[in-house]
């Protein structure tokens, strides 16, 4: 297993992935917030390869006062779920948030459908807002002190 930054060669692979996994975990809609982002968010932005096989991407951005990670667009492709891809993920991205002194906090917007796969992290549901993302997907926001996450 590696674990690299995103390059926009993966763009087109990322799609792909994405693809997988619509509708099951994202709305259709999402797929042109997922490339605006890739086009111009995607500053600690990583790609999980499994023998040279793009299994999986995820990332984190700062807060503008820098004291909050917020965890953003995990995907591991449908045949790689389960297999530990994304646990090993989301530890490599919080560990590399706890190496930035000015975050306190780490945070993710998820959805009803993978939000107990954070809280295996420490995070804590803290808010809910029915249909966020599209009909049918729900917003979950969960954080908590970079202290306290796992």
């Amino acid at each position: 297993m590696i674990i690299r930054e995103y390059k926009t060669s993966d763009t087109d692979s990322l799609i792909e992935l994405l693809r997988l996994n619509t509708p099951q975990y994202f709305s259709p809609n999402e797929e042109d917030d997922f490339l605006y982002y890739l086009n111009n968010e995607a500053d600690n932005y990583y790609v999980l390869e499994i023998n040279g096989t793009i299994m999986g991407c995820g990332g984190f951005n700062l807060t503008d006062d820098k004291a909050t990670g917020k965890i953003s667009w995990d995907i591991i492709h449908p045949d790689g779920q389960g297999k530990g891809y994304g646990t090993a993920l989301t530890r490599f991205r919080i560990e590399r948030m706890k190496e930035i002194d000015t975050i306190k906090t780490i945070s993710v917007r998820t959805s009803q459908l993978v939000y107990p796969f954070y809280q295996k992290f420490g995070l804590e549901l803290r808010e809910v807002v029915k249909d966020y993302w599209d009909i049918g997907f729900d917003l979950y926001r969960l954080d908590n002190s970079v202290d306290l996450v796992k």
